[in-house]
């Protein structure tokens, strides 16, 4: 699987988490899913950050692009994403590189294959704006 983030309209939502007292900053965004078919799949991702866990950052693709029938959510270092930006970085799982000036490519390795997903960089870089804004007070 592979994608770009295509997000002229991208929806930004602050919601709950699964506690009452615990929130996160989510925004959804299209992305492209990158394969050898000369078309391209838009599908809907939401990049997640939990202010409880200041040094990650989940992209949570749909249960219908699942085998399993379940969200597959990727969490890794939010300092991987930041400097995939700018230069090719990532040995691991999860893989982050800019492609031309507009556009980042993030690559996920797993036991049942790689995924390739295009997004586009502002996308990215707004999330990421977001993620170090100051938390607003929790309300009751």
């Amino acid at each position: 699987m592979s994608a770009a983030a295509e997000n002229p309209s991208a929806s930004v939502t602050a919601s709950r988490g699964a506690t009452a007292t615990a929130p996160f900053i989510e925004e959804r965004v299209r992305a492209r899913v990158i394969t050898d078919d000369p078309l391209y799949r838009a599908i809907p991702v939401s990049l997640r950050f939990v202010p409880a866990e200041p040094l990650a950052v989940r992209i949570v693709f749909p249960a219908d692009l699942s085998p399993d029938g379940t969200d597959n959510e990727w969490v890794f270092p939010r300092a991987l994403l930041e400097a995939g930006l700018q230069a090719p970085t990532g040995t691991g799982d999860v893989r982050v590189w800019p492609c031309g000036r507009v556009q980042a490519v993030v690559e996920f390795h797993s036991p049942e294959g790689v995924a390739v997903v295009q997004f586009d960089i502002a996308v990215l870089r707004r999330f990421l704006r977001r993620t170090y804004a100051p938390a607003p007070p929790a309300t009751r």
